[in-house]
């Protein structure tokens, strides 16, 4: 069969044929009278055994060798192939969200383009120095950079860096989008990653549009972290369902004082009082509270406004733990002293 023929039936040029032969990859059997190159069924199949090797992504040299190399072994290449498809698959996903970050932020002209690219890039350093500078630099802020800070936020670990998106991230926020590009972080296992979603909404600001919901969500969150983030947000905003974290970070000890200072504002500008009143009372009331618990309970309550606070802490100066009845008695006298001075 002629090299024309041999191109017609196997696809391949007779440009690439010559190619092949030149490499010694596969050359034909005979030569006609006249010179012409004469391929043989063998060579045929092998023309066909050089093109499946080739999609599956080997070079001409490896595919020769792989040919012609008596201990060549399959599974040693197909697990080469494997990684280098990998690789190649890794670097083109980059590649596509780099593309589609440019594209979401709506560039009108190629210094857009180009302010995204740096931003992309500073964030990809592995300096935490280089992303805090790039965060902070010309390319750090502005329309469009809302999804590539809001990604780069659930992602970063450095605190002074984070806190540096954080910032940007508020200062570029649109419409909703800031709050929306955290969603996946918001609703992520993994927990470290939520309690940087719920710091980025609170500092965004409750008044941010779609704030308030997620961080009312966040309340449910089975990570203390989160739920204290959230309530404290809520709480300043006068939120009532951020009550019961809030007393739950009192009672344990978490942010407790914060906690205490926004149930005390809920109570005395938001028409809350009864309700913080029943709910830190009630804690104090249940068995197997320790001593240090309860008094932090104090400590928020003698905050609180209203006469049933008074009535509380006179009961409990006849407590039976010591220390509980000398702290009562003693916010009783404060309280006391508070009323004769008004």
């Amino acid at each position: 069969m002629l090299i024309g023929e041999v191109a017609r039936h196997s696809g391949v040029s007779t440009r690439m044929l010559r190619h092949y032969d030149a490499l010694g990859l596969v050359r034909p059997t005979g030569r006609t009278v006249g010179g012409y190159r004469e391929y043989s069924a063998e060579d045929v199949r092998r023309i066909f055994h050089v093109q499946s090797l080739r999609s599956l992504g080997l070079s001409l040299q490896q595919i020769g060798r792989a040919l012609e190399d008596p201990d060549f072994t399959p599974s040693a290449l197909v697990g080469d192939l494997i990684r280098w498809t990998e690789d190649r698959l890794e670097r083109e996903r980059e590649l596509l969200d780099r593309l589609r970050a440019i594209d979401a932020s709506e560039p009108v002209d190629w210094q857009d383009v180009l302010r995204v690219v740096a931003l992309m890039q500073g964030l990809g350093s592995s300096s935490a120095a280089r992303r805090q500078q790039a965060v902070l630099g010309p390319a750090g802020g502005g329309d469009g950079a809302t999804e590539l800070l809001a990604e780069a936020v659930l992602a970063e670990s450095d605190p002074h860096v984070a806190g540096a998106l954080r910032w940007a991230l508020a200062r570029s926020a649109d419409d909703g989008g800031a709050v929306a590009s955290l969603a996946a972080g918001l609703d992520a296992e993994d927990a470290a990653v939520r309690r940087r979603a719920v710091r980025a909404v609170v500092e965004l600001g409750a008044d941010a549009p779609g704030a308030a919901v997620a961080l009312t969500d966040a309340l449910g969150d089975e990570d203390a972290t989160v739920r204290g983030h959230a309530a404290l947000a809520l709480g300043r905003r006068g939120a009532g369902d951020a009550v019961p974290v809030l007393v739950a970070m009192v009672v344990a000890g978490d942010h407790d004082v914060e906690a205490a200072e926004v149930l005390a504002s809920l109570s005395r500008h938001h028409g809350l009082a009864d309700r913080v009143t029943a709910a830190l009372t009630a804690r104090l009331a249940a068995p197997a509270v320790g001593s240090a618990t309860r008094i932090r309970l104090l400590q928020a309550l003698v905050e609180l406004p209203g006469d049933g606070v008074r009535e509380v802490l006179r009961s409990l100066t006849r407590d039976d733990d010591p220390a509980v009845a000398l702290v009562a008695s003693a916010f009783v006298t404060v309280l006391d002293e508070r009323s004769a001075g008004e």
